[in-house]
């Protein structure tokens, strides 16, 4: 009877905190999320009451990402993002800003990045050079240039109006996700912020065909450097040495155990006789996160016609728990119906596809999706997923999965 009464005075307190708390905040903010060479990463957020309860939204162009497990305690809030393992713990300022810490799991050591929100603060990046001199529309040539001097190719689709600036880069396994910034005289600036994605680029325009001195920041730590030539007819870059069956193998052979540590395999009465696409990916990946959107509602609409799906997770360590708990908040967060199965093996191991799927040779890119046919052989296998960001990439990436599984499903046994 205690803990019960304890248990409702406990859950009056947060209630009042939380009616208290949401008097006193604003309604938007500026964030800023400092890296650690102390460069600032801007992203907005707004907050609404649902049901007495404070909800946050953090927005990125069309992007709107909801956090409902707001908790707060007396001048303080703490909220996780739904998905990916990162946290905000802030603390509401008497002019109506925040200061805390933003904290995010990695492979290794967790970081902690100091945040500061502005409050009533609209436009994510200042017009300081004033109006636009050019208009960068359209598709862009990309070369970036890594630390060790090499160049990756990439492709930009923006979208300018005014001064607002928003878009993607697309890379050959996956695309960058919405970004939202500004043209102002004759540089722009982009960033990003999905929990996960922590992204800013700036450069200046030469002219309506040219963008230089371009530097891209990239996660805590990661700079490189960026060019871009306007060219609308540009294709997406080729992956180099994708994902494919070794000489000799048909089939794959595996057995992992599911979220509740039941062992699955791909030999089970489940999937005989179905069409069964693999899905490689890793709760700590964002574009994994756009695959798994989709393939959680494709699977609830077509499973019935003889699909099965499974998920093959590489975590960022060998962690079992830490991995259950990260995966799951992918499997609530999309109602996953398919089993999403633990490797193990971290997705940083260099070995992890001779541990885990032999018959392959290496994985390179997350997500990579495997089809399967009817007779449990691998017939196709795409080293990327172009994400909702990506425009018309994003209808190409479904339609190809469409393509590939109605032409698996209309082959007789």
């Amino acid at each position: 009877m205690k803990h019960k009464i304890l248990f409702f005075i406990c859950l009056v307190g947060f209630a009042c905190c939380d009616a208290q708390l949401s008097q006193q905040m604003n309604s938007s903010w500026l964030v800023t999320l400092q890296r650690k060479d102390g460069r600032q990463v801007p992203f907005q957020m707004e907050r609404q009451q649902e049901k007495d309860k404070i909800v946050l939204y953090i927005i990125n162009a069309k992007e709107r990402i909801k956090i409902t497990n707001v908790q707060t305690a007396r001048d303080s809030l703490f909220f996780t993002m739904p998905a990916f393992e990162s946290s905000f713990r802030l603390q509401l300022l008497r002019d109506g800003d925040m200061r805390g810490t933003y904290i995010k799991g990695t492979a290794g050591a967790t970081q902690y990045w100091p945040v500061h929100a502005f409050a009533n603060v609209k436009d994510r990046f200042a017009a300081r050079n004033g109006d636009a001199k050019n208009n960068i529309s359209g598709r862009w040539d990309v070369s970036i240039t890594r630390a060790n001097g090499t160049i990756r190719k990439a492709v930009a689709m923006l979208k300018q109006q005014g001064n607002k600036l928003t878009g993607s880069f697309l890379t050959p396994s996956a695309d960058y996700r919405y970004l939202d910034g500004i043209v102002s005289g004759d540089s722009l600036k982009l960033s990003g912020f999905d929990g996960d994605n922590i992204h800013l680029f700036n450069a200046e325009i030469e002219n309506n065909h040219n963008i230089s001195r371009g530097v891209f920041y990239n996660g805590y730590a990661g700079k490189e450097t960026w060019t871009a030539k306007k060219n609308d007819a540009i294709a997406l870059p080729e992956a180099v040495d994708p994902t494919h069956l070794r000489p000799g193998e048909t089939k794959l052979n595996f057995t992992f155990n599911d979220l509740n540590g039941n062992p699955v395999s791909i030999n089970n009465a489940r999937f005989k006789n179905k069409v069964v696409v693999i899905q490689i990916m890793g709760s700590w990946c964002a574009n994994c996160l756009d695959e798994t959107k989709f393939l959680a509602d494709y699977y609830q609409k077509n499973r019935s016609r003889g699909v099965e799906i499974i998920a093959l997770a590489y975590e960022l360590t060998t962690d079992i728990n830490r991995s259950q708990k990260s995966i799951s908040k992918f499997q609530k967060l999309f109602n996953v119906q398919y089993p999403m199965l633990i490797t193990g093996v971290a997705a940083g191991d260099d070995q992890k596809t001779e541990k885990t799927l032999p018959q392959l040779t290496p994985i390179r890119s997350f997500p990579t999706t495997i089809f399967i046919d009817k007779k449990g052989n691998v017939r196709e296998i795409h080293t990327n997923f172009y994400g909702p960001a990506s425009g018309e990439y994003y209808i190409e990436s479904k339609n190809k999965f469409y393509e590939e599984v109605d032409k698996l499903l209309d082959e007789k046994l």
